[in-house]
């Protein structure tokens, strides 16, 4: 949508491109971001995001808690932390508590002084 007014995307216009352990909507994309979210179950891990050329990412922990990892390194989140992720790093979101976890992701191309 390209609009010059501010507006609301509702969860049930949302685009969900994943479902599985990771159900994923993505609220908005134009050529400067994308954001949106990712919930995993108790006891499920998400499927590995290989990363992005070019952007970086950042997730936000909006509810319950927990891991994200790196291939190499894992990073524990609860609600109110956020792990930012260098280009082209693969991730994947891990649930090892007994709620639900929510994860709000944005991501944007990276500045040219960024590389």
């Amino acid at each position: 949508m390209t609009t010059d007014t501010p507006y609301i995307i509702r969860q049930d216009d949302a685009e969900v491109f994943y479902e599985g352990p990771e159900l994923c909507r993505e609220y908005f994309r134009n050529d400067a971001m994308w954001f949106g979210t990712s919930t995993v179950q108790p006891g499920d891990t998400g499927d590995v995001d290989q990363g992005h050329a070019g952007t970086w990412e950042v997730f936000f922990c909006v509810s319950g808690e927990g891991y994200l990892d790196d291939g190499s390194n894992e990073y524990f989140l609860e609600a109110g932390d956020a792990w930012a992720v260098p280009p082209t790093v693969p991730h994947r979101i891990h649930n090892r508590s007994a709620a639900p976890v929510v994860m709000a992701w944005a991501g944007g191309p990276t500045l040219p002084s960024e590389k």
